[in-house]
Formats: structure tokens, sequence, C-alpha cells
């Protein structure tokens, strides 16, 4: 079975878990969070890759893809029936990108990249203060993920639009204005 996916990409705190969610509700596709994969399989007992992975979201560094193409695949094929994947903060860079297309080529079909933009003060004010207990939301492991993030992830989103595949939608808006721009794409 082939699996629709819409890459959602933007710097921390962009809004992509807050739109993806609305996107699920709306739509019936199922938001996939890199991230939140990453950090479940952190604390699974037992888990071969925890250690690996704390180490990662510690420093601010990217898991090794293979790791992360295997939660995404492992949680799409128990989702069931939906119209597709929300995979967002994935790829966050050439190394992922690659791995990506090494291990899911012939399983998905990108429809685009959902590009959501907003000015970096803005993004780091907002994760300083959503408050959700994460280890990596203190202003030095942020100013990580934006050089991170910069360095790594635009190129990315740089090389899905050089191929036509990028809607971006201003993130810095309130949240109704950014999903009214979404839900045009998705409709």
């Amino acid at each position: 079975m082939v699996h629709n996916v819409v890459f959602v990409l933007g710097p921390p705190g962009s809004g992509k878990g807050t739109i993806c969610a609305k996107i699920q509700e709306d739509f019936n596709y199922i938001h996939l969070s890199a991230g939140d994969l990453l950090r479940a399989e952190r604390q699974r007992e037992g888990s071969e890759f925890g250690a690996l992975i704390e180490g990662h979201i510690t420093n601010g560094t990217i898991v090794p893809v293979e790791i992360t193409c295997k939660l995404l695949e492992n949680a799409m094929k128990a989702a069931g029936d939906v119209r597709g994947f929300l995979v967002d903060g994935f790829p966050r860079n050439q190394n992922n990108l690659e791995g990506w297309n090494a291990e899911m080529t012939g399983k998905v079909d990108e429809k685009f990249v959902l590009y959501l933009s907003c000015p970096v003060d803005i993004c780091i004010s907002r994760c300083l203060n959503r408050g959700q207990g994460r280890t990596d939301d203190n202003e030095e492991s942020l100013k990580k993920r934006v050089v991170t993030y910069n360095s790594q992830t635009f190129p990315i989103i740089e090389h899905f639009e050089k191929s036509g595949q990028v809607r971006e939608v201003k993130s810095e808006r309130p949240v109704e204005e950014v999903y009214a721009d979404v839900v045009k794409l998705f409709s």
C-alpha cells in the first residue's frame, strides 16, 4: 500500500504541531511528528535506541535517519485507513532526505511540502512559552535547534522548492488565519 505524505516543515515553534492537529481533525490525515516518535521511543522500556536518541535531542543534533524512517514507517503501517500522513519536522537535512528516499521510495506518494515560515524571534518566544515540559524547550537548546534548522533543514525546503513542491504559509499570524490558508491546500 502506498501512503500519501505531506511533509510539514518550518522552524521550531512555527506552529507545525498546532496546524497538523487541525488538519488531522478535518481531513483524515494522521499527524506523525518525527520528534514525538523519537521522544516516545527514547522513553520506551527496553528501547535499543533510547540512549542514542537522548544524546541527539539534548545536543540539538539529528538522530540517524534509519531510526527515524523505521519509526515513521511503523506508525504508517499501524494507522489503518486514512487519507494520508502529515510528516512533521522531517526530513531535517540532506542525510534525512537521502535516507527517506532510500527507505521509502515506492511506499509513499509525496504530495507537497507545507512550509510554515515564521521569524525566529517569534518562534523562540513561542517555544519558551508553550509549557509542554519538553527538555529541549530551553533557550540554549532552542538556539542550537535554530542554527541546525537554518544550516540543514532550510536547504531541504529549497530543494523541494526547485521541483515546485513547496506550499508556503506565513505562520506568525493568528492560528485561524494561518489555518484558513492551509485549508485551501487540502481542499
